[in-house]
């Protein structure tokens, strides 16, 4: 099973609550997140894109890097890590984010890939004049079906036509083009309309685990996925989510769990919860829905994993078991210590990552 990170662009992580660690995303803090993440031989790390906080006493997400200039910057410093960036499609064209995915892999030939990202927050765009109206609810797949047409088109054959709904392209040129004509694209719909998105035009969809200590709750998404895929005949993997909240024991690692979710940035939750309430078309499954359901949004209710570093070894090894997943990106409390203490203390005792090490540069 490969390992990813979801790396800190955003200040403060994924921890919505005053009593985590609360820091500035900065380019060096990410590179050496993944520098050290390369070290210990983990397989990709990933950054996504926002474009407006939700604010609270804690800022959240009020500074965050461009995800695009931030993976390029890490491509330089980095030998063998695949890294994915994230585009907003309503911000940046088709063709310039095709012209922007060669250039980051001429850094790091075969080593990039393309997270799409639809949008579901009008604040984020509205700001920029961006929104499209809430008709994107219901249209923004395909949107993004139109929009991963083009850059495919650019990458393997050097010049698109297509003629869409969103999207027109007129004799639209890409040189160079990547060395083998593809690039990877990775979606994260967990809807019926966003897992056929998926199936359809991505290579990996990341799907959310959910609860706290239950590695196995997200296996009916993942089935949903591998059905989608297998009706179109493509290979999808499943790349599941998961927070990490470790310690030398369950009873310390706990109890660091149970302070952050005490100690919840409520105004911040409040803005987030009223972003995503805006789409009446989302389906109970659908992203923004679950993200911010009230048991758990203290981190986005993604699964999360809490124990020791022995116990979360066993959990890992438990969602590679599970059919359809091929990997597992991680979060963290603190990205430092955690990418080390997985490193160190959990990947040599999972079952799934045997022979995976520290790596000789």
């Amino acid at each position: 099973m490969d390992i990813g990170v979801f790396i800190p662009i955003g200040n403060n992580g994924w921890l919505i609550s005053k009593s985590s660690p609360q820091y500035m995303p900065t380019f060096e803090l990410n590179k050496a997140v993944v520098q050290k993440a390369e070290e210990h031989g983990l397989d990709f790390v990933l950054s996504m894109i926002k474009l407006k906080g939700f604010g609270g006493e804690t800022e959240f997400w009020d500074h965050c890097l461009e995800s695009f200039t931030l993976m390029a910057g890490l491509a330089a410093v980095t030998e063998r890590i695949k890294l994915y960036a994230s585009t907003p499609i309503l911000a940046l064209p088709p063709a310039i984010v095709a012209r922007m995915a060669v250039t980051v892999d001429s850094i790091a030939p075969g080593r990039f890939g393309v997270n799409i990202v639809t949008g579901w927050a009008p604040g984020e765009y509205a700001q920029m004049g961006l929104w499209p109206g809430d008709g994107h609810f219901g249209n923004r797949y395909a949107r993004a079906v139109e929009y991963v047409t083009v850059m495919k088109e650019l990458w393997s054959e050097g010049v698109s036509d297509f003629k869409g709904a969103f999207y027109e392209m007129d004799d639209c040129v890409l040189s160079p083009r990547p060395e083998n004509g593809h690039i990877d694209i990775v979606a994260a719909g967990q809807s019926a309309t966003g897992m056929r998105f998926a199936a359809e035009h991505a290579d990996y969809n990341f799907v959310l685990g959910s609860g706290v200590n239950t590695p196995r709750a997200l296996s009916d998404t993942t089935t949903a996925l591998v059905d989608a895929a297998r009706s179109t005949g493509r290979d999808v993997g499943a790349l599941s989510l998961f927070m990490v909240i470790a310690d030398e024991t369950d009873e310390a690692a706990r109890a660091k769990w149970m302070d952050y979710h005490d100690n919840a940035d409520l105004a911040a939750l409040a803005y987030m919860a009223g972003e995503t309430a805006a789409d009446a078309t989302d389906d109970e499954s659908a992203t923004a829905r679950t993200i911010s359901l009230p048991e758990g949004a203290v981190n986005f209710n993604m699964g999360t994993l809490v124990g020791s570093y022995e116990t979360v070894a066993k959990m890992l090894d438990e969602i590679a078991e599970v059919s359809g997943v091929k990997g597992v990106m991680l979060v963290f409390d603190d990205f430092l210590e955690g990418v080390e203490s997985f490193g160190t203390r959990i990947q040599p005792l999972m079952r799934s990552r045997s022979g995976r090490s520290a790596q000789t540069p």
